[in-house]
């Protein structure tokens, strides 16, 4: 078993239409960088935002994190920091982020 074969990746999205307030750019520049400085210290190991080609309804962000292993995973979800990552989100959405572990299949 390989390292990456114990990473863990987990998505979040948001849902909306084209009319939704959700500011890329800050999401982008400030919202990553501020998860990154939070949970990096207990095995997030990248973070990466994804936003869909054409405006339509559905969904209009996703962030991709991908952890060090389960346990880190649980340990930055579960630590003082994320309040403060939690707190931003009003800063670029009214939205509520939704947040899904993903399982890679090979084929």
């Amino acid at each position: 078993m390989s390292a990456n074969d114990k990473q863990v990746t987990f998505y979040v999205y948001y849902q909306g239409t084209p009319d939704t307030h959700f500011d890329r750019d800050y999401y982008t520049n400030t919202h990553l960088p501020l998860c990154m400085d939070a949970w990096g210290k207990y095995g997030l190991l990248s973070i990466k935002a994804f936003y869909p080609a054409l405006e339509e309804e559905g969904t209009i962000a996703i962030c991709e994190s991908v952890f060090r292993d389960e346990a880190a995973a649980q340990t930055a979800f579960g630590s003082p920091e994320t309040e403060a990552v939690m707190a931003d989100v009003e800063r670029y959405t009214r939205l509520t982020p939704i947040r899904v572990r993903a399982q890679a299949v090979s084929i």
